[in-house]
Order: structure tokens, then sequence, then C-alpha cells
């Protein structure tokens, strides 16, 4: 089961996905996730949207592996961000519905 969550900053919904045990940084192994997709589960969003300038949009993935692995993946809206990487999980978001 999914749910969303809305915090004030991205900073916050890190430490609460921290404290339940999300401490891998999937930022850093998105290939691990993009070769084996079927491997991970999204159980966790947290949506942050800036107040003021919509490039400070950004979604929090809290992402469970098959082999008990979690992590977190941090997508922004930005236009250096991972585009390829975002679109991925939210692919991947979709599907575990």
């Amino acid at each position: 089961m999914k749910r969303m969550y809305h915090y004030a900053t991205v900073s916050k919904a890190l430490d609460q996905l921290n404290e339940k045990g999300f401490t891998c940084d999937f930022n850093r192994n998105a290939d691990m996730i993009k070769k084996n997709p079927e491997k991970f589960e999204i159980v966790h969003v947290y949506r942050y949207e800036g107040d003021s300038d919509p490039g400070d949009e950004a979604v929090v993935y809290g992402i469970k592996s098959t082999t008990g692995k979690k992590g977190v993946y941090v997508a922004g809206f930005s236009a250096d961000s991972d585009q390829e990487t975002a679109k991925f999980l939210f692919d991947l978001s979709i599907r575990g519905r």
C-alpha cells in the first residue's frame, strides 16, 4: 500500500524516511532499479511543491527492494535533474497501484 504525504521540506521527508529505515541513496544507485525494476516497489511518495518557484518542486520516493533494502530517491523538476530516472520511477509507481 502506497501512501502520499506532504511535508514542508524535502529534508523533513528524508528525515521521516530515514527514521523508518530507508537509508540507501537510490539517486547514487539508480542503475540498480533501472536494471531490475521488478525487484523494487515504491512504498512512500512525498511531494514537495515550491511556493514561489515551480523549479523547487520535488518528489521523494521511499523504495523497497525484494531483498529488503530500503532507500530513497529524490526526483526534482528542475532542468538539470535526471529526467530519465524520474520518469522511470513515475512509471514504476503507476504500475504498483
